[in-house]
């Protein structure tokens, strides 16, 4: 079980090593640099932050809106636990309810994968008839370095189904998670952003 670990472990440095390498540079003549005012070389500079953080996030900022939760936890930390729980022990029949509460007391990028997740969810019939239910453990949680608000989180998990013999035998397996965390103005921390790496 111990090689399984470090073999994902590197396996996740790698895909991560080829990920940061995605907005390498292009070949061909440099272009000419042509003079801006300040107010175009802030304009610029805005852009360029954005195009960055897009490259990091594979998501574009667009203008910021107001979403309105419902709650909230007291420390980044205890959001990220409690949404993690949450998130990984659910049955055929309370999954889509359990993503819905999640998309509540979260936003940005983090409810709307919530929201579709309990809408496609509520439709699947296979999930239904199977019986499938999920249930894990939050094995860890540690800020990821150099990123503000952004943790990693561990958990080990194992999918059964009553009515179907797809699951039978299936070990627990681990997973890894990256999950960003916002305060609100109340000062209390929800989720901003919810990216299951495997």
């Amino acid at each position: 079980m111990r090689t399984r670990a470090v073999l994902t472990i590197i396996a996740l440095l790698s895909v991560t090593a080829v990920l940061t390498g995605c907005g390498g540079s292009t070949s061909g003549p440099a272009r000419p640099v042509r003079a801006t005012t300040t107010a175009q070389s802030s304009s610029v500079s805005s852009t360029a932050a954005k195009v960055a953080q897009a490259q990091r996030t594979h998501e574009y900022p667009g203008p910021a809106q107001h979403q309105q939760v419902v709650g909230g936890w007291r420390s980044a930390a205890q959001a990220v636990e409690v949404f993690a729980t949450t998130y990984i022990n659910w049955s055929a029949r309370t999954v889509s309810g359990r993503l819905q509460a999640l998309a509540e007391v979260s936003v940005g990028q983090a409810r709307s994968a919530m929201s579709l997740a309990a809408s496609q969810s509520g439709r699947d019939d296979e999930l239904q008839r199977g019986g499938i239910a999920n249930s894990g453990e939050v094995e860890a949680i540690a800020p990821v370095l150099d990123h503000r608000n952004e943790y990693a989180v561990v958990t080990r998990e194992q999918t059964t189904a009553t009515n179907t013999n797809a699951y039978q035998g299936l070990a627990p397996a681990w997973h890894l998670t990256l999950a960003t965390v916002t305060q609100t103005t109340g000062g209390l921390w929800v989720l901003s952003a919810w990216q299951p790496e495997n």
